[in-house]
């Protein structure tokens, strides 16, 4: 190995015992005799000091303790994309009898095979290969031109995570070999990107899935690069330190999905940069240190011309702590799945009625936190939140006659959804907004009709249930009373301000008051 490297290996990758490195140096590193190569580890911690030693700097360090010395025999620079293939998944030779007998490598094991038309036939020629996995297999570049095309040309599916590549330029001559390359995974490759925009060969012409989370790219050189995706739909950045410096124009334009997770340099108003990629569905900013979101351009209750297309969005692992960036969220007009989970707001004891609140907030919301937002659901949390800003409303100038009913500005900043909600479901009535007791068993007391639905001569009674109860504890309380099985037992209700409609009560763990049922309205029980 000594005799055959050069300056050359400067700037490649290498495997030392498992731990990934870039090579920084190459040559003799006084009083001890031979010649060593300069490591920059991935993992700092790995590293004994800064590329200095005895006091001369032999090369440079991100990290005080990033680099070390290594003897070049203790490295592996890794192997090329074919030779990693035919490791992986080819027909090694093995003991035969009459000829007959193979042995057949699939992933890291051996399986002893007789006829070797027969495996041929099945996943063991490359060609047939589609979908492949080279993941941490040391590859580091192409090979001998045009050996992928001849060897693997239908290969659509490649992921090349935790290897050896050093540059952009060996993942382009890999792909130049792949016509049909429709998702590549390159993360965990410590990569130099170009720094002009390379010719449009059409290299990546088919390829709609890039994972570049953990490269080294910069929002610059994604931009860059990009010019070389043209039917791109999904782009994964996490984890590069990304800050998002321009907008993009002539690119990225058929994108629909974008995550940028664990990019602590972003922030909202960087965000505003990207609002008008006009195919952008999904866009995943989990931990990137956010704190608030705006959309200036639209006012109270209006939609903003912002992420036009944005239907589903992750807001996980971050600093959001006012209801008003929640608000702002109404804002976007396709929006209809958010994931918003280890946020300020939504932590501790205030997650239940967190979830309440952000689903009254977010009028077309239809998933949230990969939950889905059933009808009765919206119903229960529209409702509650009605309630719970009612004496607000009404001090900022709420009035249950519409002609009088001018709420302040102040409160419609804060509650953008709430003039809505009255018109859905009437203004909140005196009673409701009365102050009660909590620890008043009496003040938590529901007086309900019960009617045996499917018993129309049965009479109606009235009964007062804890509106904490659960619905299978009103079933148990009726299946006493009816002598019928809590199986059999089918529970609903109306209410008198909904007349005409009949809502499920299918969750035998959710209370009365999550349903939203009040004073007054009538339990129909089936059997």
């Amino acid at each position: 190995m000594n005799g055959t490297l050069t300056s050359d290996v400067i700037g490649q990758r290498v495997d030392v015992n498992g731990e990934h490195a870039t090579v920084r140096f190459y040559g003799i590193v006084p009083p001890v005799a031979g010649l060593w190569l300069g490591v920059e580890w991935d993992n700092p911690e790995r590293g004994k000091h800064d590329g200095s030693h005895e006091g001369t700097v032999y090369f440079k360090c991100r990290h005080p303790t990033g680099g070390s010395f290594v003897r070049p025999n203790k490295v592996n620079f890794g192997v090329d994309f074919l030779t990693a293939i035919k490791n992986r998944y080819v027909l090694e030779d093995g003991p035969e009898e009459d000829g007959k007998e193979q042995i057949v490598t699939i992933g890291n094991k051996l399986v002893e095979t007789i006829g070797f038309d027969s495996v041929i036939k099945q996943q063991s020629q490359l060609s047939k290969l589609q979908d492949i996995s080279l993941r941490n297999c040391a590859v580091n570049c192409a090979g001998d031109k045009g050996g992928i095309a001849k060897a693997c040309p239908n290969i659509r599916n490649v992921d090349l995570s935790r290897n050896l590549l050093s540059s952009w330029d060996e993942v382009t001559d890999i792909a130049d070999q792949l016509a049909h390359l429709e998702v590549l995974n390159l993360s965990e490759n410590k990569l130099r990107f170009p720094l002009d925009s390379p010719s449009s060969t059409g290299t990546f012409a088919t390829l709609k899935v890039l994972v570049l989370s953990r490269t080294g790219i910069t929002w610059a050189e994604v931009l860059r690069c990009a010019v070389g995706w043209p039917v791109l739909e999904e782009l994964y950045l996490e984890s590069n330190n990304i800050s998002i410096s321009e907008r993009p124009v002539d690119t990225l334009q058929t994108l629909k999905l974008l995550d940028l997770s664990s990019n602590q340099l972003i922030d909202e108003n960087q965000l505003f940069l990207i609002a008008y990629l006009p195919r952008l569905e999904q866009l995943t900013l989990s931990d990137i240190g956010i704190s608030s979101l705006h959309f200036p351009d639209a006012g109270i209750g209006c939609k903003t011309s912002m992420f036009p297309s944005l239907k589903y969005l992750v807001l996980n692992d971050n600093r959001i702590s006012q209801w008003s960036s929640i608000n702002e969220l109404d804002k976007l007009p396709s929006l209809q799945a958010l994931s918003c989970l280890r946020n300020p707001l939504t932590e501790g004891s205030k997650a239940e009625t967190a979830r309440q609140f952000i689903i009254a907030s977010i009028g077309q919301l239809q998933t949230l936190n990969r939950c889905q937002i059933l009808p009765e659901e919206r119903r229960g949390a529209e409702l509650d939140y009605r309630k719970a800003f009612g004496n607000e409303w009404r001090k900022a100038g709420g009035h249950q006659d519409p002609a009088q009913n001018r709420p302040n500005e102040e409160f419609l900043a804060a509650h953008p959804r709430y003039q809505s909600l009255c018109l859905k479901y009437g203004a909140p009535e005196d009673g409701e907004l009365k102050t009660q007791q909590p620890f008043l068993l009496k003040n938590q007391l529901l007086t309900l009709k019960i009617k045996y639905a499917n018993q129309l001569d049965e009479k109606v009674i009235e009964k007062q249930l804890p509106d904490s109860m659960t619905i299978q504890k009103v079933k148990g309380l009726l299946s006493r009373l009816l002598k019928v099985p809590v199986s059999d037992l089918l529970l609903s209700y109306e209410s008198p301000k909904m007349p005409g409609r009949e809502i499920e009560l299918e969750n035998g763990q959710q209370s009365l008051q999550f349903y939203s049922v009040e004073n007054g309205d009538c339990l129909l029980v089936r059997w």
